[in-house]
């Protein structure tokens, strides 16, 4: 099913790059955001003080708290070192995914090639933190296990699971957002008045969701990663 997008509209672009675009314009979009917060916050003694009224600064804020404090309960203090990539994928999927309940936008999530962009980046990202944490070789005696003959089998399981990580948080992200958009879609186009008033709470709600599960997981990835990775998890 495809549905009508104001970028694709304006902009030529066809169905199946869409995405890119869609993606590109959140991109556009937190950037600027993210200035306005900035500027906004830059005056510390003023920025101490909440303004009384809902902001970008505000939102931001609350948002940053929320999340630096889930990681802070999994990996402990030192979560903060992490936040910026996990809090910028936090906000960018929730943001790409929110798309898909505008009207005129589609959700670049819904799309597999920008899941897994995402899920290599955590790939990427936690594989690096453990090996510069770590060093190489005790990285991989990590996956080895404490069993000297069972070392290979335990390596060969281990490197499965890892490399099935990126994979397993794209299609999470990509099943529910698509589902949840082609739902929201169907019962628009069938009982346009009232009904789609529902899923549209619901599509917001899962959306939240999908961005706190992708991040959670993430910052789960990224503590195992660590030094005695298994005791900052639990």
């Amino acid at each position: 099913m495809h549905h009508f997008s104001w970028i694709g509209y304006y902009l030529h672009i066809g169905h199946h790059h869409i995405h890119i675009a869609h993606a590109a314009f959140t991109a556009l979009l937190l950037s600027l955001l993210g200035l306005v917060a900035y500027r906004k916050l830059r005056n510390t003694e003023e920025a101490l003080v909440p303004g009384p009224k809902m902001s970008v600064p505000n939102i931001f804020e609350v948002a940053c708290e929320s999340l630096l404090g889930l990681m802070e309960g999994i990996m402990g203090p030192q979560a903060k070192d992490y936040f910026p990539i996990i809090g910028t994928l936090f906000i960018y999927i929730f943001v790409n995914n929110m798309l898909g309940v505008i009207p005129g936008f589609l959700p670049p999530t819904d799309n597999i090639n920008t899941t897994l962009a995402c899920g290599l980046v955590v790939f990427v990202y936690f594989n690096y933190i453990g090996i510069r944490e770590n060093g190489l070789v005790n990285y991989l005696k990590h996956f080895a296990g404490p069993v000297i003959f069972l070392a290979p089998l335990m390596l060969v399981i281990e490197l499965i699971g890892i490399m099935v990580r990126p994979v397993s948080l794209a299609l999470r992200l990509f099943g529910n957002i698509t589902g949840d958009h082609l739902v929201f879609g169907i019962f628009s186009d069938l009982v346009p008045i009232g009904v789609p008033v529902i899923f549209l709470a619901l599509g917001i709600f899962v959306s939240f969701i999908q961005a706190f599960v992708f991040s959670l997981l993430s910052t789960i990835y990224v503590g195992l990663a660590l030094p005695h990775g298994e005791e900052h998890h639990h």
